[in-house]
C-alpha cells in the first residue's frame, strides 16, 4: 500500500483527500497534519487508525511513500519541495503555486529526483465536465465557438479564515481559487490559449479578487468565457455551449463536494449522480433533449496516480498543465482591468 500524509485538514484535506484515500485500497491514510487542535480533533475521530501531527517537521522524519498538500496556496511549493527533497511523491492542491516560475522548479525537482508530482485538479472528473467532453468529441455540437463556464458563490460576508487576508502575493482571490478550475477546464477542452482579457471587481482593502470575467482566445479558434464570483444572489448556467451544430446548456453544480460536506463518502448509493432537474440541454431552438450527466468520479484521480506511482508512468495531472494556468492567471493579474478602481 502507498504510505500517505495529508497537510492541512481544512476543506481541502477533510472533503476532497482524506475521504478518497481512505476508500481505495492502494493507499494506507497513516498521518494528518493540523495545528488546529478542533480539527485535530476531528481527524482523530474520523480516521482513527492515522496519527495527527502538528507540523510537517514532525512528518518528514516517518517511513511515507506520498505527501498530499492542502495548505493555503504560499506555502505550496515550499511544502512541496521540502517533500520532493525527502524522496516522496507529491499532490498538490490547486493553485499549484503562487508563481508559474516556482511550479517550473517544481517540476524539474520531481524530474531530478525520479518522483511523481501532480496537482489535484479535481474538477476535470466533474460529471458534467465529463459529459461535455464527451458530447464534444462525439461531434454533437459541431466546431465550437463560445464556451462560457460559470462557477459562483453567494458569500456576500466575504471570504473566511486565511482567504480573507490573503492577497495576489500569496495566491488570494477567486482568481486562484475558482480561477484555476474553470482555465484548467477550458485548456482541457480547447487547447492552448492566445491572447487574454480580464476584468476584476474587488471589494475590500486587499489586492485579492472577488469578482472576476475572463475571455480566453485559443489558438483553435474557440472563445471561452468564464465567470467566477462570490457575489451571485443567483446564479447562471454552469455550462452554456454553442457550436455550428447544436449548443449545450446545463446549470447546477458537481454534487460530489456537497455530498461529502453532509456525510457521505466515496462508495455510497448514488455518490457522483445529479439530480433529474440539473440534467443539461443539447439541441437547437425548438428541438432538444436532455442529457443525464456521467457520475462525478473524484476518486479516479487517486486510482490513477496509484497506476503512476505503481510503473511511473504519467500522473492524472500533468503538472506542467497546471504551470500553464498559472500563467494565464499572471497574464490576468497584469492587466489593467479592475472596474471597481
Amino acid at each position: 500500500m502507498i504510505r500517505t500524509a495529508v497537510i492541512g485538514f481544512g476543506v481541502s484535506g477533510r472533503i476532497f483527500h482524506a475521504p478518497f484515500l481512505a476508500a481505495d485500497e492502494n493507499y494506507s491514510l497513516d498521518y494528518i497534519v493540523t495545528g488546529n487542535p478542533e480539527r485535530a480533533a476531528q481527524a482523530r475521530a474520523e480516521y482513527p487508525h492515522a496519527t495527527v501531527l502538528a507540523t510537517p517537521d514532525e512528518l518528514f522524519a516517518r517511513e511515507l511513500d506520498l505527501v498530499v498538500i492542502g495548505t493555503p496556496p504560499a506555502t505550496h511549493a515550499g511544502l512541496a519541495a521540502e517533500a520532493l527533497g525527502h524522496g516522496l511523491h507529491v499532490v498538490v492542491d490547486k493553485p499549484f503555486a503562487v508563481t508559474s516560475e516556482q511550479g517550473e522548479a517544481l517540476i524539474e525537482q520531481a524530474d531530478l529526483a525520479g518522483r511523481v508530482l501532480t496537482v489535484f485538479q479535481n474538477r476535470r472528473w466533474d460529471g458534467d465536465f465529463r459529459t461535455l467532453r464527451r458530447l464534444i468529441d462525439d461531434g454533437e455540437l459541431g466546431r465550437v465557438h463560445t464556451f462560457e463556464s460559470r462557477f459562483e458563490w453567494w458569500k456576500p460576508q466575504g471570504p473566511r479564515d486565511w482567504k480573507a487576508h490573503a492577497g495576489v502575493a500569496e495566491g488570494g482571490g477567486i482568481l486562484y481559487d475558482l480561477g484555476t478550475h474553470l482555465i484548467d477546464q477550458a485548456i482541457q477542452l480547447f487547447g492552448p490559449v492566445a491572447r487574454v482579457h480580464a476584468d476584476v471587481l474587488r471589494r475590500g482593502a486587499g489586492d485579492g479578487d472577488d469578482d472576476t470575467f475572463l475571455v480566453l482566445a485559443h489558438e483553435n479558434g474557440t472563445r471561452s468565457r468564464l465567470f467566477m464570483t462570490g457575489l451571485a444572489a443567483l446564479p447562471g448556467p454552469r455550462f452554456h455551449v454553442l457550436g455550428d451544430r447544436a449548443g449545450y446548456t446545463k446549470h447546477g453544480l458537481d454534487p460530489q463536494e456537497d455530498a461529502l460536506k453532509n456525510g457521505a463518502r466515496p462508495g455510497d448509493d448514488g455518490f457522483g449522480h445529479e439530480p433529474r432537474d440539473n440534467w443539461g440541454t443539447l439541441g437547437v431552438r425548438g428541438e432538444t433533449r436532455r442529457v443525464e450527466p456521467e457520475p462525478g468520479d473524484y476518486g479516479e484521480f487517486y486510482r490513477l496516480l496509484a497506476t503512476a506511482i505503481a510503473t511511473g508512468g504519467a500522473p492524472p495531472v500533468d503538472p506542467r498543465d497546471a504551470v500553464d494556468v498559472l500563467r494565464i492567471i499572471e497574464r490576468a493579474h497584469a492587466q489593467k482591468g479592475d472596474l471597481s478602481r
